[in-house]
């Protein structure tokens, strides 16, 4: 990990930290008072947003009350699948911080985004079935982090007309960080004042955009924090693990990824291990209660066919689909997602009976997500067991808080017993005949049943085959069809054209 220099006059160019940190604060205030567009400082309680986020403050703290007329909105968001002693530690500064810009009379909002229900993480792993994010299905970062930053800005926008978004991104980052700032530096309003490729109407305003990390910690290190959140103990944070990155504020799919992050999501299957939490758990004692959690993430980096056999042979849609005539595999089965719930609803029964008292009530899955997931189980998915009660009751030992579906499902537990027994183990049938009552259930009551005939349709050919390979040979023959119709066919002029010597 880079460490804090102890002379800061090494660095900055040989430039005096008092001087250099002048120089920005007046260049913050001058930017400030230029205009009435308003700020949103994006802050993720790293380092590198804590530093930027600290300029501002003090640039603002040092002009007139009169002239602090335009709000400083400051936005962290928040995965619902954070390192947890992350997460804690930046709803904590961010309840410093209210109160603190309360004291001093400045016009600092702080603001926790989360996902949108249906966006979290378990909604769509565990409800839907998608499998645990990679490089080539990164569904995460689009639905968790970029989705409740830019709704919180467009909102700015809208009510204002134009936003400047403060963000502590620095070229030493990455190359592709690098690279990104310098594209953009090419149509700059003004230096470290640059157009948002991404969200009309914004600027992005990057302070500290070539700091190197010492100079950043030197800066923490040597200037107190202004809303009171010791960067003592954000250093001794990063110091329980290893690497010296952050999960910056995402707004784009440019910004480099938290699974490459020091900290970043407690679920990330980006990378191939959690070295930030393994590091918190073997070097902290008091720390050692994550490790069901790095557990639970190793069991959702299963990949090859211990994977495949998780996963339906079916797309979601139904479809059976081939690359290089073999199976893609679709979401999670029944089963798999059903243990995944008991999974993590084990690891947060536990953490909550043996964590330190601070944790005690740590939310690894939310209520409101655990009712979206019984609802999409049930009525997408038509799983008409309503497994998931039975499921929390099993692990929490607590009666799940929600009303009986008993009165909107086709088949209640006996003869959901009676009809699995007449399928005589035939799983493929048994899901097939579940859901073609379920659709009818759903049909029955409406005035006009239009659409009926098709949703049966569909139901049907989802279950048409007797297993994953008699599913892989029809679409072996169908993909042969298709080729030969396709060689008998003329060819078109572009593509007689193309065949042409040159």
């Amino acid at each position: 990990m880079s460490t804090p220099t102890a002379d800061a006059n090494l660095l900055f160019a040989g430039r005096h930290l008092d001087e250099v940190v002048a120089e920005l604060t007046a260049e913050i205030r001058e930017l400030y008072t230029a205009d009435e567009v308003p700020w949103v400082v994006g802050y993720s309680g790293g380092k590198d947003s804590t530093a930027v986020l600290q300029l501002v403050w003090l640039a603002l703290r040092d002009l007139p009350a009169e002239r602090r007329t335009k709000p400083v909105y400051v936005i962290s968001t928040d995965t619902l699948v954070e390192n947890p002693v992350v997460a804690a530690w930046v709803v904590q500064s961010l309840d410093t911080m209210h109160a603190a810009a309360s004291a001093q009379e400045l016009p600092i909002e702080p603001n926790r985004l989360t996902p949108e229900v249906n966006d979290t993480f378990w909604v769509n792993l565990i409800g839907r079935g998608y499998p645990a994010p990679r490089p080539k299905f990164r569904w995460c970062t689009e639905r968790m982090k970029i989705r409740p930053s830019n709704k919180f800005i467009r909102s700015v926008v809208r009510r204002h007309g134009e936003a400047i978004l403060v963000l502590g991104i620095r070229k030493q980052e990455s190359q592709a960080r690098a690279r990104a700032m310098a594209k953009h530096e090419k149509r700059r309003v003004q230096e470290r004042l640059s157009p948002n490729g991404n969200l009309p109407n914004s600027l992005v305003y990057s302070p500290i955009e070539d700091w190197s990390s010492q100079e950043v910690w030197a800066f923490l290190r040597q200037v107190d924090n202004p809303w009171g959140h010791p960067n003592v103990d954000l250093q001794a944070m990063y110091m329980s693990a290893t690497d010296d990155q952050e999960c910056p504020l995402v707004v784009d799919n440019s910004t480099p990824s938290c699974g490459d992050s020091r900290f970043g999501c407690w679920t990330c299957t980006l990378v191939e291990q959690d070295k930030s939490m393994a590091a918190m758990v073997n070097n902290v004692a008091e720390r050692k209660w994550m490790r069901p959690l790095l557990e639970l993430r190793d069991k959702l980096d299963v990949t090859g066919e211990e994977e495949h056999k998780l996963r339906d042979f079916r797309k979601m849609n139904g479809s059976v689909q081939l690359i290089e005539d073999r199976i893609v595999h679709g979401p999670y089965t029944q089963s798999a997602r059903e243990t995944w719930l008991r999974d993590l609803l084990e690891a947060q029964t536990w953490v909550r009976a043996n964590a330190p008292e601070s944790v005690r009530n740590i939310e690894l899955i939310t209520m409101e997500e655990l009712h979206e997931i019984r609802r999409l189980w049930v009525f997408e998915k038509h799983e008409v067991e309503d497994s998931l009660p039975k499921i929390y009751k099993e692990k929490t030992g607590e009666d799940f808080p929600g009303r009986p579906l008993d009165e909107h499902l086709a088949l209640g537990a006996s003869e959901i017993d009676l009809l699995r027994k007449a399928c005589e183990g035939d799983d493929l049938l048994f899901t097939t005949a579940r859901e073609l009552l379920e659709v009818e259930r759903r049909f029955r009551t409406m005035t006009r049943r239009s659409g009926l005939f098709e949703a049966l349709e569909k139901t049907v050919r989802r279950g048409y085959f007797d297993d994953k390979d008699d599913a892989h040979a029809f679409a072996l023959k169908k993909k042969k069809l298709r080729d030969e119709i396709a060689g008998r066919l003329p060819l078109t002029e572009d593509e007689e054209d193309a065949d042409a010597p040159a």
